[in-house]
């Protein structure tokens, strides 16, 4: 943990092509709180003819600045898993790359659990539905409201994840 403090922060990342999930908790010995969350918005303005090496350099540059504002020790990537959409499934991990990079940049450690890791770790079930997900969440939390938008809800657990099976600290 954190020199003399007692505290580690944690960034979660729910990887996608356009709309990208992070959370930030503090785990302070065994508590865990929310630090921050939202999504990170690459071509907001639905620009389609925007060069994919652009939209990959905008996500490096807006995941630059979280880094920088939260200075995070440990991140959760969640994996990808697609079965259907191959042209999806290559463009969000190319979103993923650059997530990794640039973690790996700012020497965070980073662990990658599935869906379904998550999901068991936070609700205690790998086939959990987004809703059981979100209400776990804001028990862990202590949050008097959920979160509700799904990229969001799943950083913050992969954040969770990473929080409880990392050997970081």
């Amino acid at each position: 943990m954190s020199g003399s403090d007692c505290f580690m922060i944690i960034i979660g990342i729910d990887p996608g092509e356009t709309l990208i999930g992070f959370g930030i908790i503090k785990k302070d010995r065994q508590k865990l709180s929310l630090v921050d969350c939202g999504c990170i918005k690459i071509d907001p303005d639905g620009n389609k003819k925007k060069p994919t090496a652009e939209k990959l350099l905008e996500l490096e540059e807006k995941l630059s600045k979280i880094i920088l504002r939260y200075k995070p020790e440990l991140a959760g990537v969640e994996s990808i898993f697609f079965s259907k959409n191959t042209k999806t499934a290559i463009n969000v991990a190319q979103a993923r790359g650059v997530i990794l990079a640039t973690c790996q940049r700012n020497k965070i450690k980073i662990c990658e659990p599935t869906p379904l890791q998550v999901k068991q770790a936070v609700a205690a079930y790998g086939r959990a539905d987004k809703a059981q997900v979100q209400r776990m969440i804001s028990l862990i939390l202590n949050m008097d409201t959920p979160i509700i938008q799904d990229d969001t809800a799943d950083a913050i657990a992969t954040a969770i994840y990473a929080a409880h099976n990392s050997l970081v600290f």
